[in-house]
């Protein structure tokens, strides 16, 4: 027979089912994968299952339901002061993964390069190359992950057609500042491109800081493709409803590539979505004061075991240094290796840093926790790992 397709066949399993399978298997606790244990707030989830009741389950507008892309509109208007379109300007995707496809394949032909900054969310780069398009890669560098100018523009070039970046940035939890959006959008600018911006833990920003779109900058708001997700801004990740705000020459070719991939997507949960975006500003607010109180939770218990805490500003994520731990206990393997251990024999899940890398010679001795879980679930992660590094 003859062979199927060489880059998908190259690809291993995501780490994230791996993880997770493995901690099916141990009774571990997973704080690997990056999903809430509680469902959101319950008049969305009562607003979607009205919704599944009154008589309106056929296929909805391929774009999406008018309300939830109201709702988009409006929120972009109230939080960040754009003024979008509705008809024009928003799309609604089944899931961000999906709207990041649909924005690559937008913009993207065959031979073109994307600029893409490490560590990066696993998706990423296999759907520009199965595009035919060239990753250029950026590494940033721990503890604080500030943005390296110098290489972020040898990365421009040319053939460079797009840059796609995430803020806040999972695993690390970086928020991009005021003046490194301002010096990338320079480059976008100095370099025609475009610029496709995953902000969807834009509500899930810790320590006072602000969450800033790419598109709010001068010359940026018809050059951006801006990502948001319900499922991380209402803990539905099972909903799967992402959306894309974009200017009206690129918002057709969204619309159609999103028409060959999904085409739409589950009218009820759209219109629970479309519910969720118009609640009051207390919910939000309360999103990053319950948020930040888990990663401190967890954070000084991951400390006192004697693991290394990089700062983390948004996102579920806190990633830690092991290699204090390790050196501690007589532990030589690898992150893989690592988590793997502390699933089998502690019953706590990680997921190996590593795997947000694509470009050899990765750091080997992070691994990233996510605090998105009940508080007594936090303690009792920390109670198996403090037992089982003997911490007194």
């Amino acid at each position: 027979m003859r062979g199927a397709n060489t880059y998908l066949g190259s690809i291993g399993t995501t780490i994230f089912t791996v993880m997770s399978a493995l901690a099916t298997e141990h009774k571990s606790i997973n704080l690997g994968q990056g999903f809430p244990d509680t469902d959101g707030p319950d008049d969305v989830v009562q607003a979607a299952a009205d919704a599944l009741k009154d008589g309106r389950n056929q296929y909805p507008p391929m774009p999406g339901v008018p309300e939830l892309r109201q709702a988009v509109a409006n929120a972009n208007k109230r939080f960040y002061g754009l003024d979008i379109d509705w008809a024009t300007e928003v799309t609604v995707t089944s899931g961000a993964t999906e709207a990041i496809t649909a924005c690559l394949m937008a913009v993207l032909d065959p031979g073109d390069e994307v600029v893409l900054i490490e560590p990066l969310y696993d998706t990423y780069v296999p759907v520009v190359r199965m595009l035919g398009a060239i990753p250029r890669i950026v590494r940033l560098a721990p503890p604080n992950w500030e943005l390296p100018r110098e290489q972020i523009a040898a990365a421009f070039g040319p053939k460079t057609k797009a840059i796609l970046f995430n803020t806040p940035m999972n695993p690390c939890g970086k928020v991009f500042t005021l003046e490194e959006l301002t010096f990338l959008s320079e480059l976008i600018l100095k370099h025609d491109t475009y610029a496709i911006c995953d902000e969807v833990y834009e509500h899930l920003i810790f320590d006072g800081m602000k969450h800033i779109p790419l598109m709010t900058l001068p010359g940026m708001r018809d050059r951006s493709m801006r990502i948001g997700s319900a499922g991380k801004t209402f803990s539905l990740t099972g909903w799967k409803i992402g959306y894309i705000t974009a200017a009206a020459n690129l918002t057709p070719l969204v619309q159609k590539a999103h028409q060959n991939l999904t085409f739409t997507t589950a009218p009820n949960l759209q219109r629970g979505v479309a519910v969720g975006l118009a609640k009051d500003d207390a919910y939000f607010a309360s999103l990053s004061t319950d948020l930040q109180a888990r990663r401190d939770r967890l954070a000084a218990g991951l400390a006192e075991i004697g693991f290394g805490v990089l700062p983390t500003h948004g996102s579920y994520f806190i990633t830690t240094d092991f290699a204090p731990l390790a050196a501690r206990v007589g532990f030589n393997g690898d992150d893989v290796a690592f988590c793997r251990h502390i699933t089998e024999y502690a019953g706590v899940t990680a997921i190996p840093v590593s795997a947000f890398y694509d470009e050899p010679g990765a750091p080997k001795h992070y691994a990233r926790f996510a605090f998105c879980k009940r508080p007594e679930v936090l303690d009792e992660a920390l109670a198996r790992l403090k037992k089982h590094f003997a911490v007194r």
